[in-house]
């Protein structure tokens, strides 16, 4: 079985699944899935997943993804 590795705020993950949701991708790299959303970078172009929580994502190897905050953001 293959393993991907690709990386969720430059930090690596791997995976052994071929279909990941952002919902999952997002927990395995600890990251809260309540309180944040997941974008991937695809060089400069960036495709956003915020309503697609639970969309199939193709897992390839190097992906590349950040996660978002949907709090509130401070303004000084």
């Amino acid at each position: 079985m293959p393993t991907f590795t690709y990386s969720v705020d430059d930090e690596p993950q791997t995976t052994g699944e071929h279909v990941l949701t952002p919902v999952q991708i997002l927990q395995n790299a600890g990251i809260d899935p309540g309180t944040h959303y997941l974008v991937q970078i695809m060089g400069n172009h960036q495709e956003s997943y915020q309503n697609k929580l639970n969309e199939p994502i193709h897992m390839h190897e190097r992906m590349k993804f950040i996660s978002v905050s949907t709090g509130p953001t401070t303004v000084s």
